[in-house]
């Protein structure tokens, strides 16, 4: 079924991804759906598909435009324009050509969602040989520090935790002419701001500087919550993912990110699958995996992307070995994350309360005994490990020390 109010809808817009061959599926799907649900509706697709294949969107029932990023900035005209849209129309650029940071302002957390994603950089100057983004987002840049200091500004006054995002975050600020870098920009949200929580998402790993560690591990105000992309722990695959590190730069950086934060959340990104990954080569993975103090694991299947040097191998592993693969990485993260999760029996962890349960300040879930609003962050001890989280001892009601003012009605 259609989400409410979309039977009635003139007009729909969906924004797609295209970062796996099963996220094209499912735009399609959602496509045929909604024309089946509303013929009548007039549907603009825009976003990363969009962008990559306009083709193969227009010629969908109910399509009127397609609308690449190159020109997202413009759908407000293009949708109120007086001429009578004709079924497929077309709107995609250069998407290298676009040098500013284009995104609507952030006034409030998506849905019924307490904890506000702020999108502070688009776009990636990588050449990973698997990865269609760049060529869907464009280059890298940053919006203006003046900007995310006022966007955080206002989103702290209603939220608690504020989530900073982008597609490649660690570069931001990275333009040249910029003297500001990523920690930098920290730094002042932290001064000239009352957000209560930041919490970084991911990171490539050799942003993750010794300046950037020491921050997030020194400041109280900053989640304990360390995310960098893998994608395997052999050095052979990730020289021909053209990926900018070897595993052992990449262990370094953890290593160090667990001695000064002990308890902290580390997660990763990891891929199985790649062209040409031999047996050998994903125990190696495995090995490495296993040997290091992750918490939880992001585990993807390799997809082909058209366009990518990956996509033109020759050596293409079977996709029931790459998900055999992909199981046993995912039993190893199980693993893990169950060790960690029992290690915070007995402990005292912030956490902000969601509209159901919460999550802590190391990335945790956490059912409470005693019910809280929604958005608030508060101390709890833990008495129990859940099947997908933590429980609150139930012997122990904490008190809120974040309490954003009640909304206006």
């Amino acid at each position: 079924m259609c989400p409410a109010g979309i039977a009635e809808a003139e007009l729909v817009v969906l924004n797609t991804c295209t970062v796996t061959a099963l996220a094209d599926q499912d735009v399609r799907k959602t496509v045929h759906r909604v024309h089946r649900e509303n013929p009548d509706a007039r549907i603009l697709v825009t976003g990363c598909y969009a962008q990559r294949a306009p083709e193969e969107l227009a010629v969908l029932p109910g399509v009127y435009w397609v609308v690449g990023n190159s020109h997202k900035n413009e759908i407000p005209e293009i949708v109120t324009e007086p001429a009578t849209p004709y079924h497929g129309e077309i709107r995609v650029g250069d998407i290298f050509v676009v040098q500013e940071f284009l995104s609507a302002p952030v006034e409030d957390a998506a849905g019924d969602r307490t904890r506000p994603n702020l999108k502070i950089q688009d776009g990636c100057n990588n050449r990973c040989s698997f990865c269609i983004i760049p060529f869907v987002r464009g280059r890298s840049r940053s919006s203006p520090a003046d900007q995310v200091i006022a966007q955080v500004r206002n989103l702290a006054s209603r939220y608690c935790e504020i989530v900073l995002s982008g597609i490649n975050l660690g570069r931001w600020g990275r333009e040249p002419g910029s003297a500001m870098r990523l920690p930098d920009l920290v730094r002042i949200l932290l001064q000239e701001t009352d957000v209560a929580r930041l919490r970084l998402s991911s990171v490539e790993p050799m942003d993750w500087s010794n300046d950037l560690l020491d921050l997030v591990a020194s400041s109280p105000r900053i989640a304990k919550h360390i995310h960098a992309p893998l994608q395997s722990g052999s050095d052979r695959v990730l020289r021909r993912m053209h990926r900018k590190y070897r595993p052992r730069h990449f262990e370094e950086r953890v290593r160090k990110a667990r001695v000064s934060m002990p308890d902290a959340a580390i997660g990763a990104d990891v891929m199985t699958g790649f062209p040409g990954e031999t047996a050998e080569e994903f125990e190696e993975s495995r090995a490495f995996i296993e040997n290091l103090p992750f918490t939880y694991l992001h585990v993807f299947t390799y997809s082909e992307r058209p366009g990518t040097p990956a996509a033109e191998s020759p050596d293409q592993i079977p996709l029931e070995i790459r998900k055999d693969r992909n199981r046993i990485l995912r039993d190893l993260a199980a693993r893990k994350n169950l060790e960690f999760r029992r290690r915070m029996i007995g402990r005292t962890l912030s956490v902000v309360t969601l509209t159901e349960g919460a999550l802590s300040d190391n990335f945790l879930r956490v059912e409470l005994v005693t019910p809280r609003p929604a958005n608030q962050l508060v101390d709890v001890q833990i008495g129990s490990v859940t099947s997908i989280g933590l429980g609150e001892h139930s012997a122990l009601a904490c008190l809120p020390h974040c309490q954003p003012p009640p909304r206006a009605l």
